[in-house]
């Protein structure tokens, strides 16, 4: 689509961040811009046609994506923006993924709100402690989150102020031992049954079938489905790392379906504007059928992947080859599933059944 008669103006409306869309009266263009746009909406108080504004539609518009941390910079006191900025740019020297690098800069974020016009870099440790503390009893968060936390302000005084590490020396709350969920074999058909939709089923088919996390399943693209090989490439996974694994006979069909209906450009999986679709929108497809199939296991979609797993490990596959196909860097927390597999857990006799 040709955008050189458009012009575009991110603002607020009705409280939410959109984009208007200008554009000389003319049928073709009007014709031209609702087929590419079905959703874009008509604002009277505007005068104009207007879009969410997100990442997606930024790049299908063909504009600047809004800087990240712009937003983070209203959210806290003039005297610590520049810390911010400094903590922002080292994180992305360090190359970390996007995900990793909002999770860490909402952590810090966090922290500048509550001590308000005290500048970050004049905290000592007693009063990092009083946070922490504060995140423990007053805000009641759990011992992941808090291990998060920590990792974050650790990041902003030992890499980007270059303090030596003793000096943020705090406790560490210990990890809970979980074991994974997930869904038996008869539960993971029941709830495919409730998937009427093709993309909604090829997503969650793709989350047990391939056993992916689901930023996983958004980012896979057409050309990383090799049907000769029957495999699929998995690029630039958690910890940046490249794996390939089976594609499932029944799912090919499925596939070639999938692409004559939706056409997809880049990405298998696309949302309205073009781009990846959500993670979220998986997740709420997983919810959604969940309840449909009156499922009440409280689990979330990655529990798919850990019914892949176990059910592997179930059929007799080698440890081994389940820790590639997951993307494990350590054979330990592949082991975990050995824990919850009825395989092994029937060879074990209770001494109740001896006497």
């Amino acid at each position: 689509m040709d955008f050189s008669q458009y012009t575009f103006k991110p603002t607020e409306h009705r409280n939410k961040n959109v984009i208007l869309v200008h554009f000389p009266y003319d049928p073709h263009l009007v014709q031209q811009f609702r087929d590419r746009f079905t959703s874009a909406k008509w604002s009277k108080t505007n005068k104009a046609w207007y879009l969410p504004d997100i990442p997606a539609v930024r790049t299908a518009l063909k504009i600047e994506q809004r800087p990240f941390i712009a937003k983070q910079l209203t959210k806290i006191a003039p005297v610590n923006q520049a810390a911010l900025i400094q903590y922002y740019d080292q994180l992305r020297l360090k190359a970390l993924s996007q995900n990793t690098i909002r999770i860490y800069v909402a952590e810090f974020v966090h922290l500048l709100q509550l001590i308000k016009n005290y500048p970050v870099e004049e905290l000592t440790p007693k009063r990092l402690k009083d946070y922490f503390l504060y995140c423990v009893y007053q805000e009641e968060m759990g011992e992941r989150k808090m291990n998060g936390k920590i990792n974050a302000i650790k990041f902003y005084f030992e890499k980007v102020l270059h303090r030596p590490q003793l000096f943020f020396d705090i406790p560490r709350p210990k990890k809970p031992v979980t074991l994974p969920k997930m869904l038996a074999k008869n539960e993971v058909v029941r709830l495919f049954k409730q998937l009427q939709n093709l993309k909604h089923r090829i997503a969650l088919e793709l989350c047990y079938g391939l056993g992916l996390r689901v930023s996983e399943v958004v980012a896979v693209k057409i050309r990383d489905i090799d049907s000769a090989r029957m495999v699929v490439h998995i690029h630039g996974a958690k910890g940046k790392k490249d794996r390939i694994v089976p594609l499932p006979v029944t799912l090919l069909p499925k596939l070639r379906e999938y692409y004559k209906q939706y056409s997809p450009k880049e990405y298998l999986l696309e949302g309205r504007y073009g781009g990846q679709y959500s993670k979220g929108s998986v997740q709420k497809v997983f919810k959604v059928a969940m309840k449909k199939a009156g499922i009440k296991k409280n689990i979330g979609v990655h529990g798919l992947r850990h019914s892949y797993a176990t059910h592997l490990l179930e059929s007799g596959t080698d440890m081994r080859f389940i820790q590639e196909l997951l993307g494990h860097s350590s054979i330990k927390t592949t082991q975990v599933y050995t824990k919850v597999t009825p395989r092994s857990l029937r060879n074990i006799e209770s001494p109740l059944d001896s006497l």
